[in-house]
Parts: C-alpha cells; structure tokens; sequence
C-alpha cells in the first residue's frame, strides 16, 4: 500500500506541472491579429445651434439689403436682407456641421 502512494505522489508531482504548461500555452498560444481600419465619424458640432452663421448671415444682408433703395424702401431692403442672410448664414453653417470625418483606429482580434 506504501508503495502505491508513494507512485501516485510521483505521478502527480510530474504530471501537474505538465498540465500547467498545456493549459498556459493553449490561453497564451494565439498571438492577436491587429490592422488598421478607416473609419468615418461625424465631426464634433461645437455650435449646435447655429448661433454664430445665424448671427453673422443676418448681419451681412442687413448691411447688403442697406445698400439697396431709399427710405422705407431702404428700411424693408434692410430687415428682409438680414431676414435672407440669417437663413443663407444658418444653412451654410449646417451644410459645415453635417460633415464626417475619416479617422484611423486600430483593432485586433
């Protein structure tokens, strides 16, 4: 019976660290496979609003409608200029903001 022990010991005392080696090696084994990949993404709106083409539009036409006629057909020329840039300036801007850019990000499996 001692004999027997003392070969079950010997066994597992070679066979374990054998056992942890495979099992390292299976979990460790793969190396991963990374590449770079093109990705688009829209680009970050800092005025979501549209504050600033909206502002900057209307000011414009303001001063270009001002140019046109003479006294309160200079008035009208004035507010529908600026009227007409605010909306031409809001759109511009928004065409801006609408736009993606291409960034690289990197993965692996």
């Amino acid at each position: 019976m001692r004999s027997s022990s003392i070969l079950l010991a010997a066994v597992l005392v070679v066979a374990a660290p054998l056992a942890m080696a495979q099992s390292k090696s299976k979990s460790t084994g793969k190396t991963p496979h990374c590449y770079d990949v093109q990705v688009e993404k829209p680009k970050e709106v800092k005025d979501e609003h549209k504050i600033a083409g909206t502002a900057i539009g209307a000011v414009a036409g303001g001063l270009l409608g001002n140019q046109i006629g003479g006294g309160s057909g200079k008035t009208i020329a004035t507010v529908a200029g600026a009227a007409g840039g605010a909306y031409a300036g809001r759109k511009i801007q928004e065409n801006n903001q609408n736009k993606t850019e291409t960034v690289t990000e990197r993965r692996c499996d």
